[in-house]
């Protein structure tokens, strides 16, 4: 009988979890989010203000904000906060010189009171070009290791491929 309920429950349930999408200028954020929502890639240019697109999996739906990275738009990416329960932050694999600046803002960021319980995704875009870094060698760059009041994970990827 219980297992009635619970597969009725699950046809039903509406679960909905808010996600941010940031990273810096041209790190691949608004691809990500069209290969999550499609699985394709869309090509697209840069974003000025946010997209929000709904992905639905397993009756679970995901509210996904991907925010403009330049540096202009980071200013308001706390307005984009509240109710947040997951940040991805996308980084350029290949953008050594800006690696530093990605670091700064990832921990201002998760210093906001609003992305207190909030956890994190890294993804290490851009694997399929030649003398990129490696998830390993950003994660140290990021000090991520560091980060103990947050879940966080680091997934090396190819956000035109969709492999990772």
């Amino acid at each position: 009988m219980g297992l009635i309920f619970a597969k009725l429950w699950s046809l039903f349930s509406n679960e909905e979890h808010k996600i941010v999408i940031v990273g810096l200028d041209n790190a691949g954020k608004t691809t990500i989010l069209y290969q999550f929502l499609m699985n394709e890639v869309v090509h697209t240019s840069p974003t000025i203000g946010s997209n929000v697109e709904e992905v639905v999996w397993r009756n679970v739906r995901f509210l996904m904000w991907d925010l403009g990275g330049q540096e202009s738009l980071r200013a308001a990416w706390s307005t984009y906060y509240t109710n947040t329960e997951f940040l991805i932050l996308v980084v350029d694999s290949t953008d050594r010189e800006r690696l530093p600046l990605s670091r700064s803002e990832l921990w201002t960021m998760l210093a906001h009171e609003d992305l207190r319980k909030a956890g994190v995704l890294v993804l290490a875009n851009k694997q399929d070009l030649k003398g990129c870094m490696t998830a390993a060698e950003i994660s140290s760059l990021l000090s991520l290791t560091a980060l103990k009041d947050h879940r966080w994970q680091i997934q090396a990827c190819c956000a035109l491929t969709g492999e990772g």
